[in-house]
C-alpha cells in the first residue's frame, strides 16, 4: 500500500487535518431532538420489556438523524445509515411485541391464576395456555345466591376452578363446607366416575357472593389429559390435594354423642358413615353379623369339661331346654358409644359416599 494514499491507515491516524476553529452555527433542532431521544432511549433496563423501551426510544431518534442527514446535511451516506438503522430497530420493536403477546395470558383473572397457581409449581407459560385454552379461556360469573349445582338434578360433565368469591356447599339444606378461591368446585364428583359413566351432584353448591371462575368440558378435559402426561399429572396432583382439603373441612362437622370429634383419617370411619339397615326395635345403628341357622344360638354358659360330665348333669337342672339367645343390644357396643349425630351420620356419610362410590 503506498504511504501517500490520503486513504491509507497512516494518513487517518497521523497525517489527517486538524480543526482550525470550532463554528458558532447549530446543526438544528431535528439533530439535536434526534440525539435527545436517544440519550432517553439507552436509560432502559434488561429483560424483554427493557428492550422494547430501549428500541422504541432508538427508533424515532434515528429517524430524526436521517431527516438531519438528509435536509440539513445534505449527505447521502448519513441518511442511508441512519435510515438502515431505523428499520432495524422497528422491525425489533414489532418482533419483541409479537412475541410478548403470544407469551401473554388472554386477560387478568387468568394472569393472577398462573402468578398464584400454576407459577409456584414450576409450570411454563405454555403449558399453562394450553389449559386455559381447553376451556376456550372464558371467565365465567355467578351471582350472589345463584346456584351452580343442584343435588340430585345436575348432570357432572364438568369440573370448574373459582377464581375469585365464595361458594357455600350443602347438603338437603344443610350446611357443609365453604368452597374457597383456587378451589375446585366439583373435584369429588369428577373423581367418583370414570370417564364412560354419567352422574348427578349429590350436593348443592351456591354461589354466597359474586364468584368467578373458569369450566373445563369433561370430554374436552380428558382428550387434553390423555395426550399430555405432564398435564395429567398436574390435574391429579391438584385434585386430590382438593379433595383432601374438603375433607378436612369435613372434620368438625363428625361428632358423637359424647361430644367428642372424630378424625376422618381413621380406617374404621367408614364402617361409621356406612349405612346400616334399621333394626326391628327402635332402628339400632349397627346390627350383628350374619349366622347360619345352624348358629343361630348363643350359649349363655360356658361349656364344662369333658372329664366332669357326672357332676354337670347336677348342676344344669335345665339341661334339654333350648338356650335363650341374647338380644343384638347386648352383643354390640351401646348407642352411646356409636357417633349418631346428625353430622356424622346423615351427612357426612352421604356426602363421602357420594364422592367415592
Amino acid at each position: 500500500m503506498n504511504s501517500d494514499d490520503p486513504t491509507s491507515i497512516d494518513s487517518i491516524i497521523y497525517n489527517h487535518t486538524l480543526c482550525n476553529g470550532w463554528t458558532n452555527s447549530s446543526e438544528g433542532a431535528i439533530y439535536h431532538l434526534g440525539n435527545t431521544i436517544l440519550f432517553l432511549g439507552y436509560m432502559g433496563g434488561s429483560g424483554a420489556y427493557g428492550a422494547l423501551y430501549i428500541l422504541s426510544f432508538l427508533t424515532p431518534a434515528f429517524l430524526c438523524l436521517a431527516l438531519w442527514g438528509w435536509l440539513t446535511l445534505c449527505g447521502l451516506d448519513v441518511f442511508l445509515w441512519n435510515l438502515l438503522l431505523m428499520l432495524q430497530c422497528l422491525a425489533q420493536v414489532c418482533h419483541l411485541i409479537f412475541r410478548l403477546m403470544q407469551d401473554g395470558l388472554a386477560n387478568e383473572e387468568l394472569s393472577a391464576l398462573y402468578t398464584a397457581v400454576y407459577l409456584p409449581l414450576d409450570v411454563p407459560v405454555q403449558v399453562f395456555k394450553e389449559i386455559t385454552a381447553a376451556s376456550k379461556s372464558k371467565v365465567l360469573s355467578l351471582a350472589a345466591e345463584e346456584t351452580y349445582a343442584v343435588e340430585g338434578k345436575t348432570p357432572i360433565d364438568q369440573l370448574s376452578f373459582l377464581l375469585s368469591g365464595r361458594i357455600r356447599v350443602s347438603l338437603e339444606g344443610q350446611f357443609l363446607h365453604y368452597i374457597f378461591p383456587h378451589q375446585f368446585l366439583d373435584s369429588p364428583e369428577w373423581e367418583s366416575l370414570r370417564p364412560t359413566e354419567e352422574g348427578n351432584f349429590q350436593v348443592t353448591l351456591t354461589a354466597e357472593t359474586d364468584c368467578y371462575y373458569i369450566s373445563w368440558r369433561r370430554r374436552r378435559l380428558y382428550l387434553l389429559l390423555s395426550k399430555d402426561r405432564y398435564i395429567a399429572r398436574l390435574f391429579s396432583v391438584m385434585l386430590r390435594s382438593d379433595i383432601a382439603d374438603k375433607l378436612y373441612s369435613l372434620n368438625d362437622k363428625l361428632f358423637a354423642k359424647s361430644g367428642v370429634r372424630l378424625d376422618i383419617r381413621l380406617p374404621s370411619l367408614y364402617h361409621v358413615l356406612a349405612p346400616s339397615p334399621q333394626g326391628s326395635e327402635g332402628g339400632s345403628a349397627s346390627s350383628p353379623p350374619h349366622r347360619s341357622q345352624g348358629d343361630a344360638t348363643v350359649m349363655t354358659g360356658d361349656p364344662e369339661p369333658s372329664n366332669h360330665g357326672s357332676d354337670a348333669r347336677n348342676i344344669h337342672p335345665d339341661q334339654g331346654k333350648t338356650p335363650v339367645s341374647k338380644s343384638p343390644h347386648q352383643l354390640w357396643p351401646s348407642d352411646t358409644e356409636m357417633p349418631s349425630g346428625e353430622d356424622s351420620t346423615s351427612l357426612g356419610g352421604r356426602y363421602t359416599r357420594g364422592w367415592f362410590a
